[in-house]
């Protein structure tokens, strides 16, 4: 199984960018599926998740009522909308998929894809 997430770029801030995951190998059928960034020096962060029914998501705080994450199962793939960008949400954003019902950890996810960057200009 491969992730292979896109739609990273540079952005003022105010704006938006919508971030893409898509899935190669197998569908993930079942699998919730999460975004987490990682800005330099820091550690690996959540910032969205969504259950393969997408009936329930979950955002960090910093990111509520900006950020939707989204999924369309049929084509495999997962969105991230970001409105309202921040110069604090510069990072390499990825996308994850895992079976259960923890979310907020990355180590609970089994595939991982390579980032896409984002920077968010003042």
């Amino acid at each position: 199984v491969q992730l292979q997430a896109s739609g990273g770029g540079l952005v003022q801030a105010g704006g938006s960018l919508r971030l893409s995951c898509a899935t190669s190998g197998r569908a993930l059928n079942g699998y919730g599926m999460g975004w987490f960034h990682q800005a330099p020096g820091k550690e690996r962060e959540f910032v969205a998740h969504i259950y393969w029914s997408a009936d329930s998501t979950h955002y960090a705080d910093s990111v509520k009522g900006r950020f939707t994450i989204s999924r369309d199962n049929a084509k495999n793939t997962v969105y991230l909308q970001m409105n309202s960008l921040k110069p604090e949400d510069t990072a390499v954003y990825y996308c994850a998929g895992k079976r259960g019902p923890a979310y907020y950890t990355g180590a609970r996810y089994d595939y991982w894809g390579h980032g896409t960057q984002v920077t968010v200009s003042s």
